[in-house]
């Protein structure tokens, strides 16, 4: 396959990806601000929100202050950022229309009635009118996306290289996402909180459970009040869980497999040795060494496998 076209669905994929995840973490923070806190607390949730996807800066230099509604705007439909879901749905539809001819026209259809869809609600006010059915259809819609594309496409290269950039993608953001959230509570992992910040803290894990569509998956595997701890571990370790880390990394390595040339050796050895941490890894001992210094570096060896699945078989950046 050309390289040209491997990129093309590589970050098609990782931008529909980036679309629905951007969504999910918009979706958690606007409702755990939605419960009695004060305006500082939530302004905190909402600056951790920029901070952990990078764009505190961005945001700062348009808007200044943090406040929800400038926040929610700036990572919706602001055209001038990269990671706002108009701007990644736009890129999808633009990088699949690059390369319309080795798609299915579902595939097609659906990133591009997508893209024109979204358009028409942000311009008609529908997302501020009810933010959170917004934030559902972003989700339905990567849904569809990724049914279309293993229900219709060939299995083959293209498919590949595809799923390789959607897991890619849901790696990093589910470790952003639990991340911000770790960060975000201030009570005590085990339990010496009062018991007020528990039961606030309930709702809080609970809603980050629910944007990764994770809270009955909770309940069947463990059958027990929530509790951070194995919320971190399901959305670490797991391996059944679809958007988990260890899940995510297993079809890394999969799809890498499928595509392996003559230089990708190193890449895949890469790969293999953070899934395999994944498989081995225990909770307790993330907790213990620090959970926000595990995903930060978990963070940095994703972006440094990014950049070798680049090298290896995409179009090079420019040197």
């Amino acid at each position: 396959m050309l390289s040209r076209t491997a990129d093309h669905l590589f970050w098609m994929s990782r931008y529909t990806e980036r679309a629905e995840n951007t969504a999910r973490m918009l979706d958690v923070n606007y409702q755990t601000s939605l419960l009695p806190q004060s305006d500082a607390v939530a302004r905190v949730g909402w600056q951790g929100l920029l901070s952990i996807s990078e764009l505190l800066s961005s945001y700062q230099a348009a808007h200044g202050e943090i406040q929800a509604r400038n926040v929610l705007d700036f990572m919706v439909k602001d055209e001038s950022n990269p990671s706002s879901i108009l701007s990644c749905l736009s890129a999808a539809r633009e990088n699949a229309r690059a390369v319309r001819g080795t798609l299915t026209t579902e595939v097609w259809e659906t990133q591009n009635q997508t893209w024109i869809e979204v358009r028409r609600m942000i311009k008609s006010g529908e997302f501020e009118r009810d933010p959170v059915q917004f934030f559902e259809w972003v989700k339905f819609r990567s849904h569809l996306s990724r049914g279309v594309t293993v229900g219709t496409m060939l299995m083959d290269e293209a498919l590949y290289f595809m799923r390789m950039g959607t897991f890619l993608e849901r790696a990093d953001n589910t470790a952003r996402l639990v991340d911000v959230k770790f960060h975000a509570v201030q009570s005590d992992f085990y339990g010496t909180a009062s018991e007020k910040d528990q039961e606030y803290d309930f709702y809080h894990w609970s809603a980050i459970l629910r944007s990764v569509s994770g809270f009955e998956v909770y309940r069947k595997v463990y059958r027990d009040v929530i509790k951070p701890e194995r919320v971190a571990e399901l959305l670490i370790l797991r391996p059944d869980m679809p958007r988990s880390l260890h899940a995510s990394l297993n079809e890394v390595v999969n799809n890498l497999a499928l595509v392996a040339n003559e230089q990708s050796a190193e890449t895949h050895r890469r790969a293999g040795k953070l899934c395999a941490e994944l498989k081995y890894g225990r909770i307790d001992e993330i907790m213990a060494t620090g959970l926000h210094a595990y995903l930060t570096q978990f963070l940095d060896r994703v972006n440094d496998l990014g950049m070798h699945i680049s090298r290896d078989f995409l179009v090079p950046s420019a040197a």
